[in-house]
C-alpha cells in the first residue's frame, strides 16, 4: 500500500464490521446510497441494512484490509480478505465517498 489515507468512512466500513456493530455500519451510507454485490443492488440504508443481516454481520464477517487504490477523487479499490460464516476469499471493493459517507459500494468478482 502506498502513503494515501483511507476516508474515515471506509475505515469505519471495516470495523464496524469486525465489531459487529450493525448500526454504525449503516450509519456510513448516504440516504440514497448502492450497495450491488456481484450485481444484486441494495438501495439506501434500510436495503442496506438488510443486506447486512443476511450477507455481513449477520454471517460473521471479518475483513482484513490486503490493499488499496484511489481511483479518482471520490472513489476507491480496497481488496478485502474476508472471512466468517458466509463468502470466504479475497474480493475487490470499489466504495465512492460522499460528505464523508458512503454513496456506493461495489462488490467485485476477484
Amino acid at each position: 500500500m502506498d502513503d494515501l489515507t483511507l476516508p474515515t468512512a471506509i475505515t469505519t466500513f471495516i470495523s464496524a464490521t469486525n465489531a459487529a456493530n450493525a448500526d454504525q455500519f449503516v450509519a456510513q451510507f448516504t440516504p440514497d446510497a448502492v450497495l450491488n454485490d456481484w450485481g444484486t443492488e441494495y438501495h439506501g440504508p434500510a436495503e442496506i441494512a438488510k443486506w447486512n443481516q443476511t450477507d455481513n454481520i449477520g454471517k460473521q464477517s471479518h475483513f482484513e484490509l490486503q490493499d488499496f487504490t484511489q481511483d479518482d477523487a471520490t472513489t476507491w479499490t480496497i481488496q478485502l480478505l474476508v472471512t466468517g460464516n458466509g463468502f470466504n476469499g479475497s474480493s475487490p471493493f470499489r466504495m465512492t465517498v460522499k460528505d464523508d459517507l458512503l454513496a456506493n459500494v461495489t462488490i467485485l468478482p476477484d
